[in-house]
């Protein structure tokens, strides 16, 4: 896939963020969250004979509108306490890319797609929001958006998405609009405190990393959730991200190990929305870091397959989720003390983790600018190792798998018999 850059511009709120919203300061899930950019990349098809020109105006021009309501997108990061929301703009980045639309989608390459991105994924620094838009040969196109973790999650980026989509359409008037302006206000619910000693960047690794993407059809995916349903018990089915990830978890250490090694502490780790968990809830459109990872460590006492004592598990560790859980997050030193212990794990080598992260059922294939909805939406190759990331197979009612592992790890896991047997390498982008 060869890139030509056309254009590098920065792209400033339409109007001036007043004084007194200057200061954006960072919750304590900020500060402690990962300083890496999280990736989205939406294709779109020609429908409307736009050329590069239009496509390239019509982003900037609703992009601008849309930082005014999002001004700290348009700030800069000031020491891992707050961004200095002084509109000096988001990077943007126009390019050509010399191949058709189908080519890049039909037979999608995750270690690719990264080419479509305005950044590289571990080199933040102090941005917050880089926008990259692609024109293909064909007339499609594709917004590559790179927005930095210590200011968003991914709900964050989800709700912005929706926002500018809205704004790009010419839906502008807030108060008719079905999308919720931000609050940022975390700081209150979360408040800062002092992590020294603490490395937000720990688990970034320099080692290399593969990216490959399994897909599986809704069939499958029903059936893998009726195969670890426990009949002996009550217990509901297992849903379609806690089934997977328990196939997922026990195909990587069965192709990569063997079994298990008895002198490893095995962690699986879930990404969960905090937001609703809080008391009282608060709405999604509470912008910022409220997410968290339940943590569960495998048993391997129930026989052959992994699969059915690893469901169960993950399912109490969310449950520990609870307002124990958040009193502990808002007095942020019994967290921070358990990071810093899990860190330290970490660095020794005494701790094999694997994360899921899921971004199903979230409206990525709403996001329509003005020129159709996306044929498809792809994350990219990331910079964490034993990463999964699951997303909807478009409107398939499958779902992609995104596995990040170390280049000798994934040589391995992408042979494994019984994952090539449940997924398939699908074409459901249609162009």
């Amino acid at each position: 896939m060869k890139i030509e850059v056309i254009e590098k511009a920065c792209i400033k709120p339409s109007m001036p963020t007043p004084p007194h919203l200057r200061k954006h300061e960072f919750s304590f899930l900020d500060q402690i969250a990962t300083p890496i950019f999280m990736p989205m990349i939406l294709f779109y098809n020609n429908d409307h004979g736009n050329d590069a020109i239009t496509y390239s105006d019509k982003v900037k021009q609703s992009l601008s509108k849309t930082l005014t309501q999002y001004y700290p997108l348009a700030g800069r990061v000031i020491e891992n306490a707050y961004v200095d929301c002084n509109d000096q703009g988001a990077p943007y980045v126009q390019a050509r890319v010399r191949s058709p639309l189908s080519d890049v989608i039909s037979q999608p390459d995750p270690n690719q797609l990264n080419q479509l991105l305005p950044c590289e994924l571990d080199n933040v620094g102090d941005l917050v929001l880089a926008v990259q838009v692609n024109v293909f040969d064909c007339g499609g196109m594709a917004i590559g958006i790179c927005i930095s973790h210590k200011v968003a999650d991914a709900l964050s980026l989800i709700m912005f998405l929706n926002s500018w989509a809205s704004i790009s359409r010419g839906d502008c008037n807030i108060k008719n609009s079905t999308v919720s302006p931000p609050i940022f206000d975390l700081a209150t619910h979360f408040p800062p405190r002092s992590i020294s000693g603490f490395k937000p960047s720990t688990g970034i690794t320099r080692e290399k990393i593969v990216t490959k993407r399994f897909v599986f059809s809704a069939s499958t995916v029903a059936s893998l959730r009726s195969k670890y349903t426990d009949n002996k018990t009550n217990e509901r089915k297992p849903t379609r991200i806690e089934a997977l990830s328990a196939f997922i978890w026990a195909r990587v250490i069965a192709s990569t190990q063997g079994k298990p090694n008895p002198n490893t502490l095995y962690k699986v780790l879930h990404a969960v929305n905090l937001r609703t968990r809080m008391d009282p809830p608060l709405p999604e459109y509470h912008f910022g870091n409220v997410s968290r990872f339940a943590m569960s460590s495998p048993s391997f006492d129930e026989g052959e397959d992994m699969c059915y004592g690893m469901v169960g598990q993950m399912r109490e560790a969310i449950k520990t989720i609870d307002g124990d859980y958040m009193a502990k997050i808002k007095d942020g030193n019994a967290h921070l003390k358990f990071l810093k212990q899990r860190a330290e794990e970490f660095m020794k080598g005494e701790v094999a983790s694997f994360s899921f992260t899921s971004l199903c059922r979230f409206p990525l294939y709403e996001t329509d600018f003005g020129w159709g909805k996306p044929v498809w939406v792809a994350s990219a190759s990331l910079t964490f190792k034993n990463l999964v990331v699951f997303m909807d197979a478009g409107s398939s009612g499958g779902i992609e798998v995104w596995v990040n592992l170390k280049e000798e790890d994934m040589a391995k896991f992408q042979d494994d018999e019984q994952l090539l047997a449940c997924s398939y390498p699908a074409q459901e982008a249609k162009v």
